[in-house]
């Protein structure tokens, strides 16, 4: 059977039922659990992939490159949703489904969300060490109560933090591309333009998939036009956001605060000028790492991964339509081939 190569932490533990279930099925799985930081080099995927059938990666960068160092890969899984740093069309062209989880990890990353909003709000962090160093600060903060929450994406994630925060009275303003209006109206969000969030949004919250056009997203020009003592929140895509831009709008006083659990570069350097920034919260990109999540996410993906190497279809595959115009551009010229010979 095959040889899976899972990157994803925790994976002999929290997801110990997805792994015996594709161990039952016969296939090998290849999970390092001493690997601090779980997601695997260039270098290092170029001698294990080899001969591996599948992964099931967290956030290892799956390019053209790298899926040529697997001539037996037949599907890539991502444990969670975005598949950015999956060459979809790459993948495509060798015949390699790219998977992944939808809905399955959204609720943790919207209450991560949520959480850090009302965390920088309040100050709740800097005033936990403050007491730890033996100070009582007299310090006001501000209600989320009232406040308008710009969300930059409207998908599943978005949504449900949506939904969380009407429940503090809030005002929602949503800006997508491709909006759902029907969600917008039942949650009663106003979808509007990017420019009528980033000027009138308190808070901003980042819920887009990195893309060659959400690249710094949110920089020097696009914070200019956010409202003066705004708050960022980005439990996305580290890319959307220029890191140096948005510490010059944290220490120039432009932005009240930022919480941020992704990064461009990650792990992030503990001298990162971020780091030094007053009112800003740093996770190390936790956002779905639940172990309610990581059970729903382990097993949908281990599901997937067991039905492409049993010849049948998944049910979450994102490169699908590239795969079947591949295949009827193969059977074309097949057929080609034969009525030539005929």
């Amino acid at each position: 059977m095959g040889r899976i190569l899972v990157s994803s932490s925790h994976y002999d533990t929290v997801c110990a039922e997805a792994k015996k279930y594709l161990e039952d099925q016969g296939h090998e799985v290849i999970f390092d659990p001493e690997r601090e930081f779980p997601a695997y080099t260039k270098d290092e995927l170029k001698r294990l992939l080899p001969d591996i059938d599948a992964a099931i990666i967290g956030m290892d960068r799956y390019d053209r490159e790298v899926l040529g160092y697997a001539p037996r890969l037949r599907a890539v899984a991502k444990f969670g949703v975005g598949v950015d740093n999956i060459d979809g069309e790459a993948a495509a062209e060798r015949g390699v489904y790219v998977l992944n989880a939808p809905g399955q990890n959204s609720c943790a990353v919207a209450e991560l969300a949520a959480g850090t909003i009302i965390c920088l709000l309040r100050g709740i962090i800097g005033f936990d060490g403050a007491v730890r160093e033996g100070r009582w600060p007299r310090v006001l903060k501000t209600d989320l109560r009232g406040k308008t929450v710009g969300l930059i994406g409207f998908g599943a994630v978005a949504r449900f933090l949506a939904e969380r925060l009407k429940a503090f009275e809030t005002e929602i303003l949503a800006y997508d591309l491709y909006p759902n209006r029907s969600e917008a109206e039942r949650i009663g969000v106003r979808l509007c333009p990017l420019d009528e969030v980033l000027q009138n949004s308190d808070i901003i919250s980042l819920h887009v998939p990195e893309t060659p056009e959400t690249h710094h997203l949110i920089g020097r020009e696009t914070i200019a036009r956010m409202k003066d003592g705004a708050y960022l929140v980005n439990t996305a895509r580290g890319a959307l956001v220029d890191i140096d831009a948005l510490a010059e709008a944290l220490n120039g006083e432009k932005l009240a605060g930022a919480a941020l659990d992704a990064f461009e570069y990650e792990p992030l350097p503990p001298n990162a000028p971020i780091l030094q920034c007053r009112n800003v919260i740093c996770t190390p990109h936790i956002g779905g790492e639940t172990v309610d999540a990581y059970k729903r996410l382990a097993v949908s993906t281990a599901q997937d991964i067991a039905a492409v190497l049993a010849g049948e279809e998944p049910r979450f595959c994102t490169n699908r339509a590239q795969l079947e115009e591949r295949r009827m551009t193969n059977a074309e010229k097949r057929k080609r081939e034969l009525s030539a010979l005929s």
